[in-house]
Parts: structure tokens; sequence; C-alpha cells
């Protein structure tokens, strides 16, 4: 008599997985995306929103920050509506100058050379670029820049990636 118990518990039990098993036809989960959809939309916007805005950035209301060797025009800083960190900014170094000592960080940097020459170190490897070269640097490769030439260098910063902004 318990063996019979055992096989009517077991089989009971069998016919209770079965039930509680999901089986979503593709028709049925077709007519469950509609649902969801908003729910996707609402985070997109949010993330949107959190996002740096359309703007324009008048040469003139920059605010400028001086160094012993560099002048420093902020531009922008903040999140890209596809997530990556992004900081701009424009250096004049005198001739001579660096803005720092050569560094690593997270996020990668391209520079656009606008008026003077600049030497670019990256991973003990110099070159030297003038007005309208673009120089740049992936994340993690240590790197410097310094004016070479004998009048200011100016040049913009664009530094994307995490630790940008």
């Amino acid at each position: 008599m318990a063996k019979g118990r055992d096989e009517s518990t077991t089989s009971d039990f069998s016919r209770f997985q079965e039930k509680a098993k999901m089986s979503v036809t593709r028709r049925e989960l077709c007519l469950l995306f509609p649902s969801l959809l908003p729910a996707l939309l609402a985070e997109a916007q949010s993330e949107q929103q959190a996002s740096l805005p359309t703007a324009m950035y008048p040469f003139d209301e920059l605010p400028v920050r001086t160094s012993d060797t560099a002048a420093i025009r902020s531009v922008m800083k903040g999140k890209l509506a596809t997530g990556e960190s992004l900081e701009i900014h424009e250096t004049t170094l005198a001739p001579g100058g660096a803005p720092h000592p050569p560094h690593r960080h997270p996020h990668s940097e391209m520079w656009l050379i606008r008026e003077g020459t600049v030497e670019i170190n990256v991973n003990n490897t110099s070159t030297r670029l003038g007005p309208g070269s673009v120089g740049f640097v992936r994340s993690n490769d240590e790197h410097g820049i310094k004016n070479v030439g004998e009048t200011p260098a100016t040049y913009f910063v664009v530094a994307i990636g995490p630790g940008a902004s």
C-alpha cells in the first residue's frame, strides 16, 4: 500500500510540473510586445533627457581658467544620449609650455590643432602636429602634449568615454 501512495504522489508531482511550465507561443509573445513598448520608450526618453542638450557655444562666452602654462576654455561636459561621457575644451599653450606631465586615463582623447606647432608623445613616440592636424589616443595609452613652436599653440581636446565628464 505504501508503494501505491509513492506512485500516486510522483504522478501528481509530474502533472503539477507540466502545468507549471510556461509555454508562450510566438503569437502570444507578439501580443505582449505592445504592452512592453511604452516602458522601453520611457527608459530611452529618460536617458535622452539626462543627456547633453543641443546647444551652441560662442567662443567669446566660454569661461577661461589659467595656469602657469596654459589658458583653458571649457566648452561642454556631460553624457551623450548614447551613454558615453564627453568633455571638450580649448587649450592655448605658450611656447615651450605643457599643460601637465604625461599621464593615462580610461577615456580616449582627440586633439584638433588650431594654431601653432605641438608635439604629442604617445607611449614614448613623439609626433609634431601643426594647424589642421588631428591626434588621437585611445584609452589608457600614456600621452602628453607640448608646444614646440615659437608662437602660442591652440588646440581643442575632445575626451570621450569613462571619466571624461
